[in-house]
């Protein structure tokens, strides 16, 4: 199972499910990083020295830092998506097949209507 740092906007249900699938899910709260608007460079290098995947639902921003810093422990870039269930479920369907999540960047997108 993957271990993942769960960026200050990414939805409790879905890390509550991840955790079920026994994936290792620390939240930024559980960090003391919340509520510190803690910039997205910050919040990578965190999840890197951690040793965890970061779960960001602002997008752009983190496939941007992957570009310019593609060593880190994974960035799982996730859309807005109100099946939490679902959602946790594609985040597993994702890491289940890949040997490491170190350097990738993986997109975990919302099914369309």
């Amino acid at each position: 199972m993957a271990a993942f740092y769960g960026n200050e906007n990414f939805p409790l249900p879905v890390i509550a499910a991840l955790r079920v699938f026994g994936h290792d899910v620390l939240t930024s709260l559980e960090a003391g990083n919340a509520g510190r608007a803690v910039p997205d460079e910050e919040v990578l290098e965190y999840a890197s020295q951690a040793k965890r995947a970061v779960l960001p639902l602002n997008r752009k921003h983190f496939i941007r830092l992957h570009a310019i810093r593609p060593a880190h422990e994974g960035i799982l870039v996730c859309t807005v998506d109100a099946d939490f269930a679902g959602q946790a479920r594609r985040i597993d369907d994702a890491v289940r097949g890949l040997a490491s999540l170190t350097g990738q960047l993986v997109r975990v997108n919302r099914p369309a209507k």
